[in-house]
């Protein structure tokens, strides 16, 4: 048992009717996550995983773990790698706030871009299964899997810088000046739009992926709450923010010698997820600026719960630093340095 921010008894009771009554149960939180409260859950022969939006208030369109849930059921039949969706619980009494459940999926998870836990010649195969999983989740077609209003398609860029740029404004932390910069310079860099819309993550990178127990494979792509509708060169430009920011940057890998290390160069996982995305427009530098500006108020936010109690991680607070780091990244970046 674990300490979790609602009534486990009450959810205990929850499970066994609707499950039926049984002897075995547990409830372990999950380290790690800054945004939705996770938890293991046993109960009976199952085993689960609870997700839940965190207690307290919170940013209108913030925590969507609705959004979530209904991805999980949109993609579970298709091949994009998820785990099965079990029950979504939208009334608040029982638990605080909203939740869902979904089946636990067992492999591996790796922070350290590096993939240092792992022999040099197992590393750039896991690289390449990430640009494979990315490929294959952007190949699916949103009407065709009940997801064609699940935003709105097109601009997508253009609405996102206004999102971000707003979510920036609205905290209270401390002048970011870099931020600011960059809130000027990427309208005046964004590409024309050219009508390329397929589900977006919002934050596809390797910590948000479980790999196959022993083989290069991703098995489930978790975290769904910043997905909707957009362009897939946003995830891209995500995917790729290791080789722009160092290891003391949310385990990043600019700077190492990526050759020794058994590590991909950029231009070769790009060229992977090319390989699987027919007719895919180029990725630019404006889409790796964005991504790096976008991952800074993030960052930012992350700080704002943990100033207010609210963060979803006890190690929230030690990453609120990064959010300067990462905004002074993409501005060099931009600034071409």
């Amino acid at each position: 048992m674990t300490e979790a921010d609602f009534d486990i008894a009450v959810f205990r009771d929850f499970l066994d009717e609707r499950f039926g009554p049984s002897g075995r149960f547990a409830l372990t939180r999950v380290a790690g996550g800054q945004s939705n409260p996770t938890y293991f859950v046993s109960h009976g022969d199952a085993d689960m995983v609870l997700r839940k939006k965190p207690n307290g208030p919170i940013l209108k369109g913030a925590h969507a773990i609705d959004r979530e849930y209904r991805v999980l059921e949109a993609l579970h039949p298709t091949a994009v790698p998820v785990a099965r969706p079990i029950l979504f619980h939208e009334e608040p009494g029982l638990l605080g706030t909203p939740f869902y459940l979904m089946e636990k999926v067992e492999g591996r998870v790796f922070t350290d871009c590096s993939l240092a836990q792992l022999p040099k010649g197992e590393r750039r195969a896991i690289w390449m299964a990430l640009a494979d999983a990315l490929a294959v989740m952007h190949s699916v077609r949103p009407a065709e899997v009940g997801l064609e209003d699940f935003g709105r398609p097109g601009n997508y860029f253009e609405r996102q810088i206004s999102r971000w740029t707003r979510q920036w404004h609205a905290s209270d932390s401390a002048p970011i000046p870099a931020l600011d910069e960059l809130a000027d310079w990427l309208p005046q860099h964004m590409p024309p739009d050219d009508g390329q819309v397929t589900l977006a993550h919002g934050d596809f990178r390797l910590g948000n992926m479980i790999f196959h127990p022993t083989e290069p494979r991703v098995v489930a792509i978790l975290d769904w709450e910043l997905s909707t509708l957009g362009h897939p060169l946003g995830d891209l430009g995500f995917c790729v923010m290791p080789w722009h920011t160092s290891p003391d940057e949310y385990g990043g890998i600019l700077g190492l010698p990526l050759e020794a290390l058994g590590l991909p160069e950029e231009s070769e996982f790009v060229g992977r997820y090319m390989a699987g995305m027919a007719n895919s427009a180029p990725l630019m530098l404006f889409h790796k600026v964005f991504a790096l500006f976008r991952f800074a108020v993030i960052f930012v936010g992350i700080a704002d719960r943990a100033r207010s109690g609210n963060a979803a991680d006890s190690s929230a607070a030690e990453l609120g630093p990064l959010a300067e780091r990462f905004a002074i990244r993409a501005l060099e970046l931009s600034e071409g340095t």
